[in-house]
């Protein structure tokens, strides 16, 4: 979505979704949002059904070309060995 469009917060501190925010991000009567309030600014966020499948390969870019066992295995070897030992 690239316009502006506002909205009117009512007396009872209420807002209306504008048709093509609510199409575009396919929200639903009864769907919950998500508040979020960073730099002064209030972003509306659908909150997902199920936050496993939502995070699923998130940020696996990162771990492109990694051996994770390697990776694993070098970050214990640079663990401090405890002097209770």
């Amino acid at each position: 979505m690239t316009q502006s469009i506002t909205v009117k917060v009512s007396n009872r501190y209420q807002i209306a979704l504008p048709s093509l925010a609510r199409k575009e991000l396919n929200i639903q009567a009864g769907d919950r949002l998500l508040v979020d309030i960073q730099d002064g600014m209030i972003i509306l966020l659908p909150q997902p059904q199920d936050y496993v499948a939502h995070l699923s390969g998130l940020h696996k870019d990162i771990w492109e070309n990694v051996d994770t066992t390697t990776y694993l295995d070098q970050e214990r070897e640079a663990w401090p060995i405890s002097s209770n030992d």
